[in-house]
C-alpha cells in the first residue's frame, strides 16, 4: 500500500471517523482506523461495533491498492501536528506504516485488515433521500430528551417515525420531558415503520451531518440505520425495543395559553434558577392575566421572585417545572416568542414556536 495526498484532505475525514472508534478497547483492533487503497480512493473507517464511520479521500498521483489498520488516536495526532501545507506519504512497509512529509518521519505499528470487524449489511425497509439541513434540525431540536443511562434501555435514544403521510417524526424523551420534530420526506413508505437509533449513534450522526453539505441517502434494515452521502457513510446498530406511544403524551385540551417572548422568559428561569433546589431544580410559575411570577426557593430559606409581563387572559393556575428542562427547551428553539398551554396544576405543559415550528415540547410538571 502506497498513497499521497495533502494533510488538509486527510485531516478533516480522519477526525470524522475518530467519533467511532472504540475508546474502551474491548478488541485491539477497534482502536484502530482501517485504510484502504483502491480505485483512486483512501477509504478510513472507525468502528466500536456498534457506531461505524467511513470516509472516502480521493487520491492524486501514483498509488498502490492494500489494506492495513493502524493506531487511530496516534495516527490523528501525527495528522494535526503537520503543517497545512504539507504533503503527505503513506508506505506500508513490513507490517509498519510510514508516515513521511519532507521533514517529518514516523513509523506506526499494525493490525491486519482482516481483523477489523464490519456492521453486517441488511435488506433495506426504507430508503429515502432528504436534505441534510433538514434531516439535521430534526436531530437538533430533540436530542437533548434522550435518556442517559435510563433501565428503559429504549428510552437511551431517539424514535426515528416514518409514516405513509410522507413524514419523518424523530422523538426523544427520558420519562420527565419528550421532544418531537418532523420534516416531510419523498418516500413510497406503505406502512409506518419505527427505528431506535442508541444514543451514541445520534450524537455522532449529528456530528457527521455537519461535515456533509449535500443530499443524504436514508436506508433503515430491521438492525441498522446509515446515512451515506458521496464521500461520507455511517452506519448504526438499532436498539431492539418498543418505544412508548408518544402521541399518547402529546396533552390535548389545553385552555389556558400563555405567549411569552423567548428572550425575555429565559432571562427570568436564569434568574429564578439561582437560587432553586440544587438537587430538584424546582420553579413555580404562578400566572395571572398579563403576568407571570416565577418563583424559587431552597433548603437555605433563600427566595427569588420573577414578573413577566406575558400574553395571557385565562384565569389564575400555580405549577411548579424542572427549570433545567424549560431552558433546554428554549435553548433549543428558533422563534423570538414561544406558546405555552397549560391545563391544570397536575398535567403536562405543551410548548410550541409561534411561528408554525414543526417541533413540540412536552414537560411534566413538578410537585413544590
Amino acid at each position: 500500500m502506497k498513497l499521497a495526498l495533502s494533510q488538509q484532505a486527510l485531516l478533516g475525514p480522519l477526525q470524522l471517523i475518530s467519533g467511532a472508534v472504540e475508546k474502551r478497547q474491548t478488541l485491539p483492533v477497534l482502536a484502530n482506523v482501517l485504510l484502504q487503497v483502491e480505485d483512486g480512493n483512501l477509504s478510513l473507517t472507525g468502528t466500536d461495533l456498534e457506531v461505524e464511520m467511513m470516509a472516502h479521500v480521493p487520491l492524486q498521483g501514483d498509488y498502490e491498492p492494500g489494506e492495513v489498520t493502524v493506531p487511530a488516536k496516534k495516527f490523528l495526532e501525527i495528522v494535526k501536528s503537520l503543517g497545512a501545507e504539507d504533503q503527505v506519504r503513506l508506505e506500508l512497509v513490513e507490517n509498519k506504516v510510514k508516515v513521511i512529509t519532507s521533514k517529518s518521519r514516523f513509523t506506526l505499528s499494525t493490525l491486519p485488515a482482516t481483523e477489523f470487524p464490519s456492521l453486517e449489511e441488511s435488506l433495506g425497509l426504507i430508503d429515502i433521500k432528504l436534505d441534510v439541513n433538514e434531516l439535521k434540525s430534526v436531530i437538533s431540536s430533540t436530542q437533548f430528551a434522550m435518556a442517559q443511562q435510563d433501565v428503559r434501555y429504549y428510552l437511551n435514544g431517539m424514535l426515528f417515525d416514518f409514516n405513509p403521510e410522507q413524514k419523518l417524526i424523530a422523538v426523544a424523551t427520558d420519562g420527565h420531558r419528550l421532544a418531537m420534530s418532523s420534516t416531510p420526506v419523498e418516500s413510497e413508505v406503505q406502512d409506518r415503520q419505527q427505528a431506535i437509533v442508541p444514543r451514541k449513534g445520534v450524537l455522532e450522526l449529528n456530528r457527521f451531518l455537519t461535515s456533509v453539505d449535500e443530499e443524504i441517502q436514508l436506508s433503515i434494515s430491521a438492525n441498522h440505520i446509515r446515512a451515506s452521502s458521496n464521500h461520507f457513510s455511517f452506519t448504526s446498530k438499532l436498539v431492539d425495543g418498543k418505544y412508548p406511544d408518544y402521541e399518547k403524551v402529546l396533552p390535548k385540551g389545553g385552555d389556558k395559553l400563555v405567549i411569552a417572548g423567548k428572550g425575555s422568559l429565559k432571562e427570568s428561569l436564569q434568574k429564578a434558577s439561582i437560587l432553586c433546589n440544587e438537587k430538584f431544580r424546582g420553579v413555580r410559575f404562578n400566572l395571572q392575566a398579563g403576568l407571570v411570577k416565577i418563583h424559587s426557593n431552597n433548603p437555605e430559606q433563600e427566595e427569588a421572585e420573577i414578573e413577566l409581563e406575558v400574553d395571557y387572559n385565562g384565569p389564575e393556575l400555580e405549577i411548579g417545572f424542572n427549570v433545567n428542562y424549560m431552558l433546554d427547551v428554549l435553548n433549543t428553539t428558533q422563534s423570538e416568542r414561544v406558546k405555552l398551554t397549560f391545563s391544570d396544576a397536575n398535567s403536562s405543559l405543551l410548548v410550541e414556536e409561534v411561528d408554525g415550528s414543526s417541533s413540540v415540547y412536552v414537560i411534566m410538571p413538578m410537585r413544590l
